[in-house]
């Protein structure tokens, strides 16, 4: 039976480690971005960590991304993916870094 979970879990974690790098193309995505209420964070090698506040309700992902289709881009394994909307993508506002995903304006907190 141990041996039975252990091959489980390095079957799940070897399915997790399995995100896309971010391509050169959407490298402005990569960072911390956040306002009040939702924070996303997006590694150059392919993490995705995502949590939001809505409703008194918590919402958190910690994924590997699975890539981008046009401006938005998809995180997860499976049944278990979400893609996120992202109606305006990275720009600057001045010298701020901004995007707005699923209806939030974020600002980039760091690279």
């Amino acid at each position: 039976m141990k041996l039975y979970k252990l091959v489980l879990l390095g079957a799940f974690a070897a399915l997790t480690a399995c995100g896309k790098p971010v391509p050169p193309e959407k490298s402005a995505y990569v960072g911390e971005w956040q306002d009040k209420t939702m924070y996303l964070m997006i590694t150059q090698d392919g993490s995705v960590k995502y949590k939001r506040l809505k409703g008194g309700q918590t919402t958190s992902i910690d994924a590997p991304l699975q890539g981008f289709k046009g401006n938005d881009f998809d995180v997860g394994l499976g049944a278990m993916a979400t893609t996120f909307v992202v109606s305006k993508p990275p720009y600057q506002d001045g010298e701020v870094w901004k995007m707005i995903v699923d209806g939030q304006q974020l600002t980039k907190t760091s690279e």
